[in-house]
């Protein structure tokens, strides 16, 4: 099996989308389904794996030419990993090592101090991000609303005739606990840095 790193082209935009959808399917990801891929206001580097003109693995980041205007923290010269994701059927095949050694590479050529990714609680995805020489620097909590009785005393509106029924939101308080206690889904969002030397 030979597999080719190399940089996204616009003919790979199906391929792409097919992989995204396929490698969040068990994740925490699950509904944050796109139907084409991602187009940056910034420089980017994106990158795809190929076995058999199949896409099994992709990476995109897009990059600051000044700081702070795409990356959340830090100082420096910085990119953000938007989408890193592997075919279910390719995993454990290092596909995702392979990607993010090629765009630290990259990175580097380009001037970039750090990479920062932002995930949620999946502990295996966590567990890559940590074996990859990322640290764990921040967090806060995605909060989905998904029914009525949930719904009550934290949406209203005033148009006439609307109903909310579902909500997503961001709660960067203190008491992530009592988010998840009073909330069905409810999922910590870690932001994971790697200084690039």
């Amino acid at each position: 099996m030979n597999m080719e790193i190399r940089r996204y082209r616009l003919e790979d935009e199906m391929g792409w989308v097919r992989c995204r959808i396929l490698s969040f399917l068990d994740t925490a990801y699950f509904d944050h389904v796109l139907k084409e891929k991602e187009k940056y206001e910034n420089p980017s580097i994106e990158l795809v794996a190929v076995i058999d003109h199949q896409i099994v693995g992709l990476l995109d980041i897009e990059y600051e030419i000044q700081e702070g205007t795409v990356c959340s923290r830090g100082e420096g010269i910085g990119g953000m990993m938007w989408h890193l994701a592997v075919h279910p059927d390719f995993r454990r095949r290092a596909i995702g090592k392979k990607l993010l050694i090629e765009a630290e590479k990259i990175s580097k050529e380009i001037g970039l101090n750090r990479i920062e990714a932002w995930t949620r609680d999946d502990e295996w995805v966590n567990k890559w991000y940590e074996n990859n020489q990322f640290e764990k620097v921040e967090s806060y909590v995605h909060v989905f609303i998904d029914d009525g009785e949930e719904l009550k005393g934290v949406l209203k509106t005033e148009i006439p005739k609307l109903y909310p029924v579902q909500a997503f939101a961001h709660y960067v308080g203190d008491d992530k606990d009592g988010m998840k206690q009073k909330f069905k889904r409810v999922h910590e969002c870690f932001c994971f840095e790697k200084q690039l030397v």
